[in-house]
């Protein structure tokens, strides 16, 4: 069989090429499974980050963090989405220069429809991976988000 140009190229660049691939194609993918319910990828990923992550209304900048974005991108996601009625954007009890940022009743109900939708892509996403793989993957990504982190921290 005939070598593809593809199998010439070092395993660490094919990688982060494929990364970015995936990026692009699971963003694209899940914003057209979302379009009926009039939210984007971005929008949907900072709920979702809310209700997996906090168990409290987090701060712009917790979520900023968590969901490896800047405050600007962040604000700018939840002001389209305090706009559809689905956040509220509120200072802080203690500290009036934070703004945290609690879902409404309004998200609730539209996200348990919602996630039927993410299950179904998830599954589908993973379907081929058994629970081994899945497990491993978890881990390199967690450590190719921690080595990011580090870059990050230099650039600082």
């Amino acid at each position: 069989m005939e070598e593809s140009k593809t199998d010439k190229i070092k395993d660490d660049a094919m990688i982060f090429g494929l990364l970015l691939i995936i990026s692009n194609k699971m963003s694209t993918l899940l914003e057209r499974e979302l379009k009926e319910f009039d939210v984007t990828t971005m929008q949907w990923f900072l709920i979702e980050t809310i209700h997996s992550i906090f168990d409290n209304p987090p701060t712009m900048k917790n979520v900023a963090v968590m969901m490896g974005s800047s405050h600007q991108n962040i604000k700018q996601v939840a002001l389209k989405l305090q706009q559809k009625g689905l956040i509220i954007l509120e200072k802080d009890s203690k500290d009036a220069r934070v703004t945290r940022l609690r879902v409404t009743q309004k998200s609730k109900d539209l996200w348990s429809k919602i996630n039927l939708k993410g299950d179904l892509f998830r599954i589908n996403m993973f379907k081929a991976m058994n629970s081994n793989e899945i497990t491993v993957t978890r881990q390199v990504l967690e450590e190719l988000l921690n080595n990011l982190n580090v870059i990050g921290n230099d650039e600082d």
